[in-house]
């Protein structure tokens, strides 16, 4: 099983920028994905990526501020988060196998993000 490790989490004032990593331990030949859980709600889709990279899907919350991306020679997915918001606290994890907004059953272990207002 390919393992996932997120990176690029912290604290930010709102209005500011992060880029999220997800590095994986091998070539991944699916679509990927993004989550988030906030403190005290349930996990909940942030954004997916095809593996050509062509095709993505983002929650509307983050529709226009946040940006998926791969590198499949790098077997790296990114999530660039512009314009972050309190609402944005978080911790997100990389999914693998996600279709559409759906996960899948590979998850790494999480990175913090936490939005000042």
């Amino acid at each position: 099983q390919v393992q996932l490790v997120e990176s690029g989490g912290g604290l930010v004032q709102a209005g500011g920028s992060l880029r999220l990593s997800c590095a994986a331990s091998g070539r991944t030949f699916s679509s990927m994905g993004w989550f988030r859980q906030p403190p005290g709600k349930e996990r909940e889709f942030v954004a997916s990526i095809s593996w050509s990279g062509t095709i993505t899907y983002y929650a509307d919350s983050v529709k226009g501020r946040f940006t998926i991306s791969r590198d499949n020679a790098k077997n790296t997915v990114y999530l660039q988060m512009n314009i972050l918001k309190p609402e944005d606290t978080a911790v997100y994890y990389c999914n693998t196998g996600t279709l559409r907004t759906r996960a899948g059953d590979n998850w790494g272990q999480g990175t913090q993000v936490t939005v000042s207002s």
